[in-house]
């Protein structure tokens, strides 16, 4: 560009200054033909072989760096990737002269679980004399998983906290305190006497007591909404990823607590039923599950939901159900199926509250639209805290946390139950 506005303007100015000899222009363009064809020519054929090295999963939510090779390198090179819908990263990055290769270390973050491909990488790189730009578009296989997030339960933390918290250094520590029979036992004097076996204590002639410990294999299910409320971006990410991550963490808890877990998907109609298993089995299946949920354009039918969620569960269980709402209205049919619910179940009320909206509540307003915005959404907060009054009156146990937050509330919130002995 440079070379071709400096011919340019000396070929303006012999017009100007010599208009009989019109040669001398000439002669300026062809030479800078010349060094265009010999810029080209040094610069030699645009082809670059890529390489990346990226991990074979990434978790929802979080960034990885995806190293790009480029070979051969070549100075003032830049690539650029076609990101997807469930991926973003930056516009362009500079490749480093890394032993005649160009490398590039790419941060992508994961925002949409699926499998993602990205189909093509641009590159683009000054020549030799700097006359022209080679911008070569690449085809790529390049396809990156996208799962749900599990850092927590791989960290250990929330096997640590469970194991702790239910059963202490020893296993005896949940024993004497609960429902469930564990042994018998001589009867010391200091004892309740009102723990005595009579009928054991006859046929032995000594009295005997009866050792309880903390009851096991209740049955938790995890009930995701999947509605299109629930593809509303909280915090960079949907809010059906924010609670499918907390109802993994959760389900692991329960799993280590020595309940059985099942998994309930629904939206205009329910889509995924997985009865309650034991153990390692239970999260591996609710991975899997979790992991197939696509976002949908479709509004929640409440009604056939809890309907067939209850119609599935005939024991008492520890429902939780993930869901959202906008107002009072829409709320009222939400209310009257979890009445139904927790007659039998015990219920946990899990929701996500938007932390933007709560600053926005809490700034100052700067013009009238803003005053607007302000007053809308302070409405919008006192709606919603007169429905989960309500859902808590019901008898439901109500989670209204921020994303960050929830997941330790939840599982805080299923520890205190299964020491209550509630289900």
């Amino acid at each position: 560009m440079a070379y071709g506005f400096a011919a340019l303007l000396v070929s303006v100015l012999i017009a100007v200054t010599n208009p009989d000899a019109p040669q001398f222009a000439l002669i300026i363009w062809a030479v800078l033909a010349l060094v265009a064809v010999a810029d080209l020519l040094l610069t030699g054929r645009p082809q670059s072989a890529l390489e990346f090295d990226l991990p074979p999963e990434v978790f929802v939510g979080e960034t990885v760096e995806i190293t790009l090779t480029v070979s051969p390198w070549r100075p003032g090179m830049r690539s650029q990737l076609d990101w997807p819908v469930g991926l973003s990263g930056p516009g362009d990055v500079a490749l480093e002269n890394a032993s005649s290769h160009g490398q590039a270390a790419i941060p992508a973050r994961a925002v949409r679980r699926g499998t993602w491909d990205i189909a093509q990488v641009w590159l683009t790189w000054p020549s030799r004399f700097g006359l022209f730009d080679y911008i070569p578009r690449i085809p790529t296989d390049l396809r990156v998983k996208v799962v749900p997030n599990i850092r927590l339960v791989q960290s250990g933390q929330i096997t640590t906290t469970v194991t702790s918290a239910l059963y202490g250094v020893k296993e005896n520590r949940a024993i004497g305190d609960g429902s469930e029979f564990h042994q018998l036992q001589d009867f010391v004097q200091g004892m309740d006497v009102k723990a005595i076996d009579w009928k054991r204590s006859a046929r032995r002639r000594a009295l005997v007591v009866k050792e309880l410990r903390a009851e096991r294999n209740h049955h938790v299910i995890v009930a995701l909404d999947n509605g299109y409320l629930m593809r509303e971006d909280i915090a960079g990410l949907p809010k059906i990823d924010h609670a499918i991550t907390a109802a993994l963490a959760t389900a692991w808890a329960a799993a280590i607590g020595g309940d059985l877990v099942g998994f309930y998907a629904y939206d205009v109609k329910p889509s995924i039923f997985v009865r309650p298993e034991p153990g390692r089995t239970a999260f591996a299946r609710l991975r899997s599950k979790t992991a197939e949920l696509d976002y949908v354009s479709r509004e929640t039918n409440h009604t056939l939901a809890m309907a067939g969620l209850n119609a599935r569960t005939p024991k008492r269980s520890l429902i939780i159900i993930f869901t959202d709402f906008v107002d009072t209205t829409s709320a009222e049919l939400l209310i009257e199926n979890i009445r139904v619910l927790t007659k039998r179940h015990l219920v946990i009320f899990v929701t996500l509250r938007d932390p933007a909206l709560e600053r926005m509540v809490h700034s100052a307003p700067e013009n009238l639209d803003s005053v607007a915005s302000i007053v809308a959404a302070g409405a919008n907060l006192r709606e919603r805290r007169l429905v989960l009054e309500k859902l808590a009156r019901l008898g439901a146990t109500v989670v209204d946390a921020e994303p960050g937050h929830v997941t330790a509330r939840l599982i805080s919130t299923y520890l205190e139950i299964k020491a209550r002995e509630m289900i």
